[in-house]
């Protein structure tokens, strides 16, 4: 049933990533997602950045017309959301391991700040284009997570690709687990990293949804539907599905080579 709130807080936290916090008291938890809607536009699914409490949040990237015009959506304005939807993030591990892309930050930020809440142990791997667009980095590490950050032009951190650090940390440390989120090239690069070393990984992924039910089939991912089996996957049942890191739907549901 979608619920129709008034934002509460908008943040700007990149030059390409907006923050909208509302009021929202269905429970959540880290890894869900919500359908978010604007009167008179599309409905689109959004991971929740901020899970806990009676204020929600999604952090929300310019990818077309109503992305964009969500993003404008400022304090007081009205925004209709049901959910949440989809798996979620297992919090048993201890030492977990981050790897977030652009802005797969915004579903791994929860996730840690509970497995945080629980006395895991938390690394981050965080990766941007340039350093104006690492996402929620204070966040991490605020929480007390260890955090490396690696950008593509060299403007902070490793000058390189972040699956670079992530690839030197499981290769040193004891990972009782992976957690990653961004695109999905990046996230092969991270399962296979951890493959030759027996770590688990999970992945978040993202895209096209409709229903969020599991019924028009939009969201169809090798013998998966994306919105009722994940988005949260594990490496093993990645493997079975052959457009992973391949191909994704484009909005009328014909497969589009990445």
């Amino acid at each position: 049933m979608r619920t129709v709130v008034r934002v509460a807080e908008r943040v700007e936290e990149t030059p390409s990533t907006v923050t909208l916090r509302f009021p929202y008291e269905a429970p959540a938890a880290p890894g869900q997602f919500v359908m978010v809607w604007v009167p008179g536009d599309d409905e689109l699914p959004m991971s929740l950045s901020y899970v806990n409490g009676p204020r929600k949040g999604v952090t929300v990237k310019v990818m077309g017309a109503t992305s964009r015009r969500i993003q404008q959506i400022g304090p007081g304005d009205l925004l209709g959301i049901r959910g949440p939807y989809g798996n979620r993030f297992d919090l048993s591990p201890r030492r977990i391991l981050l790897v977030g892309g652009g802005s797969g930050a915004a579903v791994l930020a929860p996730a840690a700040e509970a497995a945080r809440a629980r006395g895991g142990e938390v690394s981050v791997a965080l990766g941007a284009t340039r350093s104006s667009e690492l996402l929620f980095r204070e966040r991490f590490s605020a929480m007390g997570a260890r955090v490396e950050v690696a950008t593509d032009d060299g403007s902070e951190g490793h000058h390189g690709f972040v699956t670079e650090v992530a690839d030197r940390w499981i290769a040193d440390a004891p990972f009782d687990v992976v957690w990653t989120c961004g695109p999905e090239v990046m996230m092969r690069k991270v399962l296979a990293s951890a493959a030759g070393r027996s770590v688990p990984v999970f992945c978040s992924l993202e895209r096209h949804m409709k229903c969020a039910l599991g019924m028009c089939d939009a969201c169809a991912f090798g013998p998966f539907h994306v919105c009722t089996d994940g988005p949260v996957f594990s490496a093993e049942q990645l493997t079975r599905a052959e457009d992973f890191g391949r191909f994704h739907r484009d909005a009328s549901g014909r497969r589009v080579p990445l």
